[in-house]
């Protein structure tokens, strides 16, 4: 019988391996009010330029981009580096639809706020069946 053996070390490295390749997004808070939606998203780092908001009927789609900082030609390589660089995207399905021409984006000391007033009217489609 082969028995394979680990130590608690092995298990911790893999561990730190599975949370270097998880990937991260940056944690959001949605709230309603009677007017609508507020949505707030962490982004330490991020440029507001790299910041794209779409909406449609019923989500809002928040995409972003953070940059690593360029390394200077004499300069050495961290011993330990936790930030995250590149691209990533989060959508928000909401209950109800939303007024894409009414919605506004502020960015301020690392935090994206995104306010969508909820739609007044939603627009329906009848389809005629032909036989």
């Amino acid at each position: 019988m082969l028995t394979l053996r680990q130590s608690p070390f092995d298990l911790f490295e893999q561990l730190e391996q599975q949370l270097h390749t998880a990937e991260r997004v940056p944690a959001a808070e949605v709230r309603e009010t009677e007017a609508g939606f507020a949505i707030t998203l962490e982004l330490p780092g991020v440029k507001p330029d790299s910041i794209d908001v779409k909406a449609t009927d019923r989500t809002l789609v928040i995409s972003a981009e953070r940059l690593a900082p360029e390394e200077a030609a004499d300069a050495q390589a961290p011993l330990l580096s936790e930030f995250r660089y590149g691209t990533w995207s989060r959508s928000f399905r909401f209950p109800s639809g939303i007024d894409r021409e009414g919605l506004e984006a502020h960015y301020r000391d690392g935090l994206l706020l995104v306010t969508a007033p909820k739609a007044q009217t939603m627009t329906t489609v009848s389809v005629k069946v032909e036989g």
